[in-house]
């Protein structure tokens, strides 16, 4: 899908492009799927400001997704492929044939029209849902569940995907466009093919007026902070910190590894990702 850039006609036009979102068929979402998002802006039941630099975002609705898509052997139909402002990827609502409707993740290439069926013996076609040992090795995967029947956890942002690479002892390996390489059990589900919206990583914010409709605030550098409010601040002239770049509370911001080396699913990963 295309990135759309403007003509230069202010400064903010030059460096600014958007989705042309031509895969998008439905303006509005379907009420009876959606419920109100309360704003937070970064804090927590104490009212104290927990995440920096949120808060003024643009009203939203929630969009309630399918992640496990355990309507099984009952086939469904896309009726619209829609925008999600809570996520990069696009959504598509299914309409079920016993009526129900459920919004499940847009891939590449859905269209309206398309038949989509999740189920332990289904057709390898993109957009339907199976468990891992029943896909063929070679075939991208996504929304792909960590734990069996707690819904795809992994693999759900815009153009994310997942290749079946082995298949042994109850286990399929996963490699991510990272290199990293996953151990999954076989008994969990995927769903054939790639997340939508792909260019979603080529796209150029622009202007400070659109981080801000995000939800985003500014952000100062803590070398412009006095010291009593950053480590990195005070000094005579402009200086570069003195010292390791560190955050507010001096954990070390760079190159330090935070994840728990006694981590219980390290043991499934094969082979870490590589910089």
């Amino acid at each position: 899908m295309p990135v759309k850039t403007y003509r230069p006609i202010t400064p903010t036009l030059r460096y600014k492009t958007t989705s042309s979102h031509e895969q998008i068929t439905g303006d509005s979402p379907y009420k009876p799927l959606t419920k109100v998002k309360k704003k937070i802006s970064g804090r927590n039941n104490r009212g104290i400001i927990t995440v920096r630099h949120r808060g003024g975002a643009h009203k939203r609705f929630y969009r309630i997704i399918d992640f496990r898509r355990d309507k099984f052997d009952i086939p469904g139909i896309v009726e619209t492929v829609e925008y999600d402002p809570n996520r990069s990827a696009y959504i598509a609502l299914v309409k079920y044939t016993d009526g129900e409707r459920r919004y499940i993740l847009a891939t590449a290439n859905m269209k309206p029209g398309m038949r989509v069926i999740s189920g332990n013996e289904v057709e390898i076609v993109e957009g339907n849902c199976m468990p891992l040992r029943n896909i063929p090795l070679g075939t991208q995967v996504h929304n792909i569940e960590l734990h069996e029947k707690r819904g795809g956890q992994i693999a759900r942002s815009a153009g994310a995907y997942a290749e079946i690479v082995a298949k042994e002892n109850a286990m399929v390996q996963l490699k991510f466009p990272s290199s990293e390489v996953r151990n999954v059990r076989e008994t969990c589900f995927g769903t054939i093919g790639q997340v939508s919206n792909a260019e979603h990583m080529n796209i150029s914010i622009g202007s400070a007026g659109r981080k801000r409709h995000m939800g985003i605030r500014p952000t100062v550098r803590g070398t412009a902070m006095n010291p009593i409010d950053h480590p990195m601040g005070g000094g005579e002239g402009k200086t570069s910190g003195g010292g390791h770049p560190v955050s507010p509370w001096g954990q070390k911001s760079k190159g330090l590894k935070t994840r728990n080396p006694r981590k219980t699913s390290s043991k499934y990963i094969v082979r870490r990702r590589t910089k």
